[in-house]
């Protein structure tokens, strides 16, 4: 594996002051500035804990960029404009057909006010939640991190209520959250915030060659690709949505489409990239996780809790997300009820020596 070097730049006006040095390392960023501190953040939630307060940058092999970076507003995240997701790149054919399935989507989202009927509304609605918790259940606390188990039955139909919520297959999208836990904060990350805002919530979607060359093939999501299934599912997933899409014309013609496919996507888009983005610059910390990640209550109330999206950083493997009895996770009140019926099993939760180990200063 290629060796990474880390170039530290202060933040402080006394630049002088701060000594600059090297780190080698695979997984390079590092913490140049530490203090103790309460949560950060806009929100100062219920229950700051005290705690050592990190700032972080991921600058690899080119300390003259360290230079031009700058911190987001309101945040500890440095920004180092390295890595060009849509322009001064070559893009792949699949690239593109995933720009102009995204781009379409967001015009037809552009005709809601002229195609507004009360049924479509309903459409929107249901839509927007069931195959919203289908991705946070499934997609994200079942199959990326296995949480908890499901029949498989019940967690095929879960994962094809997935594939209709327009965020690509299974294999693709655990494959990718898998590389972004694992390389959280470094240019190896998918989506971090430290190489742009709109890298991290949208472009880098469209960047699919950057994945593959930095992280490597779907081989992180081989439990996957060992199902026929996802395979079936991965090689097929354009065919499911246009019969979706014309299942919903045939019942509400244009405005099912537009508020079906458009307005239902569009939110459900932004909902989940506002995780990748939002939640690791703005919100609170409750737990000294080695990356930027934030609770963020209102993108939480949104995403049926996903963001809570420190305390998941903490315990990837913890099927509950709001780890508070205060904290809104309706993907878990719907995981309870699952295995209180016997459907899930297996759940798994951060025990109190671990909470303490995570909140240590």
């Amino acid at each position: 594996m290629v060796s990474l070097s880390t170039t530290l730049k202060p933040l402080s006006p006394f630049s002088s002051l701060v000594k600059q040095h090297k780190i080698s390392n695979s997984n390079a960023f590092s913490t140049y500035r530490t203090h103790t501190s309460t949560n950060s953040g806009f929100f100062k939630g219920v229950g700051a804990v005290p705690q050592k307060k990190h700032t972080f940058v991921a600058v690899h092999e080119a300390p003259d960029e360290v230079d031009g970076s700058w911190r987001i507003p309101f945040s500890e995240v440095v920004v180092v404009r390295k890595r060009q997701a849509f322009w001064e790149r070559s893009w792949s054919y699949w690239d593109v057909c995933r720009f102009l399935k995204v781009a379409g989507v967001h015009l037809l989202g552009f005709l809601a006010p002229f195609y507004f009927s009360w049924s479509a509304f309903r459409v929107f609605l249901w839509l927007l939640v069931i195959n919203g918790i289908c991705i946070t259940l499934c997609y994200h606390r079942n199959l990326s991190h296995r949480s908890f188990d499901l029949p498989k039955w019940l967690e095929y139909l879960f994962a094809y209520g997935g594939l209709l919520g327009f965020q690509g297959d299974p294999i693709e999208w655990v494959s990718n959250h898998r590389y972004h836990h694992k390389h959280c904060e470094t240019e190896r990350d998918p989506h971090s915030p430290t190489q742009g805002f709109w890298l991290s919530h949208i472009t880098w979607i469209f960047d699919t060659g950057y994945i593959l060359k930095k992280c490597g093939g779907q081989e992180n999501a081989n439990d996957l690709v060992r199902q026929p299934f996802y395979k079936f599912l991965q090689r097929t997933i354009l065919l499911h949505e246009m019969a979706f899409a014309l299942l919903l014309y045939f019942f509400g013609r244009v405005p099912f489409i537009v508020w079906g496919i458009g307005v239902t996507n569009v939110v459900r888009y932004h909902g989940t990239f506002m995780v990748n983005s939002v939640c690791h610059i703005w919100g609170t910390r409750a737990w000294n996780t080695a990356d930027f990640s934030k609770n963020n209550w209102w993108v939480a109330a949104i995403t049926f809790g996903e963001g809570w999206h420190n305390n998941h950083h903490a315990f990837e493997f913890s099927a509950r997300h709001g780890l508070e009895w205060w904290q809104l996770d309706v993907t878990w009140y719907l995981i309870q009820f699952l295995e209180a019926v016997g459907l899930a099993t297996n759940v798994k939760l951060p025990s109190e020596a671990q909470k303490k180990t995570m909140a240590s200063i």
